[in-house]
């Protein structure tokens, strides 16, 4: 995509540079029939040597690439005080580029904008190729970014004040002032994410990506940058994730996508729904609003509606009665309550009437009881089963406190049938992220 974005920045220094390169005129008077300049145009600079006149054409007038280069090279080098100075140097950079030669360009430019701190063509072409440059791995990349990032805010202040090229209709004005923009925006975005100033970067970022969509070095960033940002924007981030994943180069494409992916997971806690946005950011369509994980609530409410209360493991009854709403919370309550049920689980201690007991595994792990089982008569020293140990018991389920969770089972039993299965692990809880 650098090469589609090249293209623009070509063709936006041409533009930026019809006003002024050109054939100057010699220092001797008007002949007869010679029209003057017209009204508001700027006069062509006037070379009074001969000499300096004949070199400045000979050179400008070369169609070889190499020819030109060189006949403006001896020309500046001749002449470095010409009134056809800025003008020789416009024409030497965009003849470099021709040739293909970035550092030559770039040298070039960086002596235009010396010149004129204001040359917008000379310092769109140095903020992209420093960007791009330092993007595509160069080892003195952070000097680079710091460069684009110099060269991209001193454009965006330019610009204003550029004048419109003679000759340029003022739409083809606004498209070039437009590209303008996007170009010193993204050498401002991808500096500024280089730098971790996440909010920096986006906000430059978008105003690129919005007239480029398609330009990858610029996409992945952007998602990058919103997905950086604390808390992340992951509405847009995962979004732009999904643009760079189909706009990526082919062999980046799959970890692009898996990376977008994760992203979204994390976010809506399951893959369902994703298929949908990576076809709509494949097709290039208007941007997809990503639904958030459900809410505890909402997670509660699915259980009881997918189980029934009877069939659900002790952990589901757990999330529902911290989780669920009153609704969801008393319909579990009602089917349990008073129920004999049988199950296994943990002790974290014990007294002769009372044991404290970890039944979800969880809680296990965390050594946290979660069951409070009476007995109506007190149970043998010898039948006391030691803290830390597993065991089955029976019990019916009589009150319960939501937070911290605390159910109460009353006419415990102690069960001599072979240990039941694992104790069910709490559904993870996907708390809403914060909104954006």
């Amino acid at each position: 995509m650098k090469k589609i974005l090249l293209t623009v920045v070509l063709g936006v220094a041409a533009v930026a540079g019809a006003q002024t390169a050109g054939q100057p005129a010699q220092g001797q008077p008007a002949t007869q029939g010679q029209a003057a300049p017209a009204a508001g145009q700027a006069a062509a600079p006037v070379i009074k040597d001969p000499a300096e006149y004949n070199a400045y054409v000979a050179a400008y007038q070369q169609t070889d690439v190499n020819a030109k280069i060189s006949g403006l090279e001896a020309f500046l080098t001749q002449y470095p005080n010409s009134v056809m100075k800025t003008q020789a140097l416009e024409i030497l950079m965009g003849t470099y580029q021709q040739a293909g030669n970035t550092k030559k360009t770039m040298e070039t430019a960086t002596k235009l904008v010396a010149l004129d701190p204001c040359h917008v063509r000379a310092l769109t072409l140095l903020a992209y190729f420093d960007r791009v440059l330092a993007q595509g791995g160069d080892p003195n990349a952070k000097q680079l970014l710091a460069d684009a990032k110099k060269y991209g805010d001193q454009g965006l202040a330019c610009l204003p004040k550029w004048i419109k090229p003679d000759g340029t209709s003022d739409a083809d004005f606004q498209k070039t002032k437009d590209q303008m923009t996007g170009i010193f925006d993204a050498a401002e975005g991808i500096a500024c994410l280089q730098d971790k100033d996440y909010a920096c970067a986006g906000k430059a970022l978008r105003t690129t990506v919005d007239g480029n969509p398609a330009d990858f070095s610029v996409v992945y960033p952007l998602a990058l940058a919103y997905l950086g940002q604390t808390p992340p924007d992951y509405q847009n981030g995962i979004w732009f994730a999904a643009r760079a994943a189909a706009v990526a180069p082919a062999q980046a494409q799959a970890q692009i996508e898996k990376y977008a992916r994760s992203q979204y997971v994390k976010f809506h806690s399951a893959d369902d729904g994703w298929a949908e946005v990576l076809a709509a950011a494949k097709a290039n369509g208007p941007q997809m609003a990503i639904k958030p994980a459900p809410t505890p609530a909402e997670q509660a409410h699915a259980m009881v509606v997918a189980t029934a209360p009877d069939k659900m493991d002790f952990a589901q009854w757990e999330f529902v009665l911290t989780n669920g709403a009153q609704e969801d919370q008393d319909t579990v309550w009602n089917t349990i309550k008073g129920k004999a049920v049988q199950m296994n689980g943990t002790v974290m201690s014990t007294e002769p009437t009372q044991f404290m007991i970890a039944g979800s595994s969880d809680d296990i792990d965390a050594k946290k009881a979660d069951i409070t089982l009476k007995f109506e008569d007190k149970i043998p020293v010898k039948m006391i089963p030691k803290d830390g140990a597993s065991f089955d018991f029976q019990g019916e389920p009589a009150s319960y406190t939501s937070n911290p969770f605390m159910m109460t089972m009353e006419k415990g039993r102690l069960l001599n049938a072979k240990p039941a299965a694992t104790p069910a692990k709490k559904p993870v809880v996907h708390h809403k992220p914060a909104a954006q």
